[in-house]
C-alpha cells in the first residue's frame, strides 16, 4: 500500500510538472506567435502617457479631430497608453510641428497634429522661419483627405466665384504658412483674383468667428469638414455660401450644391500645375507625425494603431453624430507622398513659393 501510494504520489506529480511544462511552452509559443515588435511596444508604452501635440487653438476642426482620436487610439497601442491632448497654437502649426520635429522626445510619446501647411512650409515657404525638415519627421497617416473652400458671408460684394475677378472680397486667415492665408494668395496671384487678406487670427474658430461677426467677409483655405462639423449653422442659416473648392479632387456633397473647382478657372498648364502642387498636401489633410529618430518598433506600433482607431465602430459612430470626415490615409502614403513632393523640380518650386507670397494691395 506505502508503495502503491508512492507510485501514485510519484505520477501525481509528474502529471503537475508536464502540466507545467506544457503551459510553458505554450506561453513561449504564445509570445513566438506575437510580432516582436507588438512585444517590444508593449513593454515600453506600459503604463506611460503619449502627448498629442494639437497645432491649433481648442473648439476648431483640428482640435476636434485630434481630440476623437485621443479618446480611441490607446485602446490600440500596445500597453494601452492613455493619450493626453495639449494645444500648441502659433505660425500657421508651424510652432508645434517645430516642437515635435526639434524639442519633443524621439521615443514615441509624443505626436503632432498639424496643418498640411506646416508640412509643405520648408518646400513652399521660407526654410528661415521653420524649426523643422518634412522629409525627416515620421508619418503616422491623415484622418482624411481634405476639402479645402472660399467661403463668404451672403453680404459680401462676392457672391460668386468668378467676382473675385472683379471685386474686392475682405478675408480671414492665420499667419504665413496657414492655408487660411496662402491658400487666397495663391488665388491672387496664379489666377488673378482680389482677395484682401487679413491675419493674425489664432485658429479657424476665431477666424470663424470674424466671419460670423462681419469683421471680415468670409475666408479661404478653410476645411469643408470643419465647416459642417464646428459651423454648419452658417450655411442653414442663409450667412454664408461656399465659393469655391480648393482641391484637386470634389467633395460629392458640395458638386450637388454646384460649387466649382477652382482649378477650373486656370487658363495655361503652367497655372494648372502650380495649383495641384500646391494642393497635393490636401491628400494628408490632417496628418499625424512622430519625431525623426522614433524606434522602428514603435512606429510599426503607432502606425498600425492609427489605422485601427479610424475604423473603430465607436469612432465612426462619433464621428458621424459630429459629422466628421473620416477617411483615413496610411502613414507609407503620406511618408511617400512627402519624399514626391519634395523631389519637385526646384524650378517648378520657386514659382509655386512665389504665388504663395501675398503682396497686399
Amino acid at each position: 500500500m506505502i508503495a502503491g501510494a508512492n507510485c501514485a504520489k510519484n505520477h501525481t506529480g509528474a502529471n503537475m510538472r508536464m502540466g507545467i511544462l506544457a503551459v510553458g511552452i505554450a506561453g513561449a509559443v504564445a509570445a513566438a506567435a506575437m510580432p516582436a515588435t507588438a512585444q517590444d511596444a508593449g513593454k515600453f508604452f506600459a503604463g506611460k502617457q503619449i502627448e498629442l501635440v494639437i497645432g491649433t487653438t481648442p473648439g476648431g476642426g483640428y482640435d476636434t479631430y485630434a481630440r476623437l482620436i485621443a479618446r480611441h487610439m490607446g485602446d490600440y497601442i500596445p500597453g494601452k497608453p492613455a493619450l493626453v491632448p495639449k494645444n500648441m497654437p502659433g505660425a500657421g502649426s508651424n510652432k508645434a510641428t517645430g516642437y515635435i520635429y526639434a524639442v519633443a522626445p524621439k521615443d514615441g510619446t509624443s505626436i503632432g497634429a498639424v496643418f498640411p501647411g506646416a508640412i509643405v512650409e520648408p518646400l513652399l515657404g521660407d526654410k528661415t522661419k521653420v524649426q523643422h525638415d518634412s522629409t525627416k519627421l515620421i508619418y503616422l497617416g491623415s484622418a482624411n483627405n481634405e476639402v479645402f473652400i472660399c467661403m463668404g458671408r451672403t453680404d459680401a460684394p462676392v457672391q460668386k466665384f468668378e467676382d473675385a475677378f472683379s471685386k474686392e472680397m475682405i478675408l480671414g486667415a492665420s499667419a504665413a504658412g496657414g492655408s487660411t492665408r496662402d491658400f487666397p494668395a495663391l488665388l491672387d496671384n496664379v489666377l488673378g483674383t482680389k482677395f484682401t487678406v487679413v491675419s493674425g487670427y489664432p485658429g479657424s474658430k476665431e477666424i470663424v468667428l470674424a466671419v460670423e461677426r462681419g469683421e471680415v467677409q468670409g475666408a479661404c483655405g478653410y476645411g469643408w469638414s470643419s465647416l459642417i462639423a464646428q459651423n454648419a449653422s452658417l450655411l442653414s442659416s442663409g450667412k454664408v455660401r461656399v465659393l469655391a473648392q480648393e482641391t484637386m479632387k470634389s467633395h460629392p456633397t458640395l458638386d450637388k450644391m454646384g460649387v466649382p473647382l477652382t482649378v477650373s478657372f486656370a487658363k495655361t498648364p503652367e497655372q494648372r500645375q502650380l495649383l495641384e502642387l500646391v494642393y497635393g498636401q490636401l491628400v494628408f489633410g490632417r496628418p499625424y507625425v512622430l519625431p525623426p529618430g522614433v524606434p522602428a518598433e514603435r512606429v510599426t506600433a503607432l502606425r498600425h494603431a492609427f489605422d485601427a482607431t479610424l475604423k473603430d465602430a465607436k469612432l465612426l459612430a462619433e464621428a458621424k453624430k459630429s459629422q466628421l470626415d473620416v477617411q483615413g490615409v496610411s502613414g507609407e502614403e503620406v511618408q511617400a507622398l512627402v519624399a514626391k513632393m519634395f523631389a519637385t523640380p526646384p524650378a517648378i518650386v520657386e514659382r509655386a513659393k512665389q504665388a504663395l507670397i501675398y503682396r497686399g494691395k
